[in-house]
């Protein structure tokens, strides 16, 4: 973790003296969430390109969902066949199943650096790696409205404030949390993903997720709340861009995407382009019924037919020509 201390710390002590010579007091709380937030946004930002293979990773997944149906129909028996086969799925489509958790896995050791660092070394005054003794002891000390930002909901010593501060942010990261992989399923998965393995992987996360971060938020100081909360509205904000702009095919999304297309090429007076236009079924004209013929008496149909006519008589001798 050594070097990840490094990187944080620079990041953050780089935030608080931009705040600082902006005429800001380094000693208050705000500087301090502030710089959290400026060092929050940097790792997101330099999160960008991950975040990317995963929404391409998570788009593939998709879109394959229908082979792999196929395959376990067809291998359904043979549990090793099948991984091999949906392995090799996978290679061909050149989609990593675990891409999609790699920005969550990249992060959680940024944010435990973060968290020993204001944690255990920070909130007690002692200095580690480019956050001085100094600047320690300005945290130690920094509060944001009479809340000191290295107090958690566990260590709140009865102060009712600090703990409904604590709870409110704890929530918050919780509900962001469930937010941000709702917003996801239900707008940016088609029907059949929603069946599949991957998509049982997706609603594990939906409520395994804010579950372990609700727990583990009342042991966290308000200050790495603070940075938690803010890298998932981040990450709301930013999948909300990506599954309005370009959604997955085949999904909510995209019909919603085409729709917006659609009324605003007709508002600036533009010829609808054919793939934005709602599609248009050709009704085919009903072949006529066949009606049925009525049930006739006997005496009925005799009138109907008329009188049969009388055979000629054949002369003697001879042959009819």
């Amino acid at each position: 973790m050594t070097p990840l201390y490094y990187v944080i710390s620079a990041v953050l002590v780089a935030w608080h003296w931009l705040f600082t010579e902006i005429g800001m007091d380094p000693d208050s709380g705000l500087v301090w969430v502030l710089s959290i937030i400026g060092l929050t946004l940097t790792v997101r930002a330099a999160l960008i390109p991950l975040f990317v293979k995963q929404i391409k990773s998570s788009r593939n997944m998709q879109l394959i969902q229908p082979k792999v149906k196929e395959l376990q129909k067809k291998y359904g028996h043979d549990r090793e066949r099948l991984a091999q086969e949906t392995m090799k799925l996978y290679k061909e489509s050149g989609t990593n199943p675990f891409a999609s958790c790699l920005p969550l896995l990249i992060q959680m050791p940024i944010f435990l650096a973060l968290f020993r660092l204001l944690d255990k070394h920070a909130a007690r005054g002692d200095g580690k790696a480019f956050i001085t003794k100094d600047l320690a002891d300005s945290f130690q000390h920094a509060e944001l409205f009479g809340i000191p930002l290295k107090s958690t909901f566990l260590r709140a010593d009865g102060d009712v404030a600090v703990m409904i501060v604590a709870a409110i942010l704890v929530v918050a990261m919780t509900a962001t949390t469930f937010t941000t992989q709702r917003q996801l399923m239900s707008k940016n998965m088609p029907a059949d993903a929603l069946s599949g393995p991957y998509a049982q992987q997706q609603k594990l996360l939906l409520y395994v997720l804010p579950v372990v971060f609700a727990v583990g938020g009342i042991a966290f100081p308000i200050a790495v709340l603070f940075y938690w909360t803010t890298s998932n509205l981040w990450t709301m904000g930013q999948q909300f861009y990506v599954i309005r702009n370009n959604p997955a095919p085949g999904t909510a999304a995209e019909k919603a995407k085409a729709e917006r297309d659609r009324a605003k090429a007709e508002k600036h007076g533009k010829p609808v382009e054919p793939e934005l236009a709602a599609p248009v079924v050709e009704e085919k004209p009903e072949a006529p019924k066949r009606q049925q013929p009525k049930k006739q008496s006997r005496e009925q149909r005799k009138k109907s037919q008329g009188p049969r006519p009388t055979p000629k008589p054949k002369p003697e001798g001879g042959t009819n020509e």
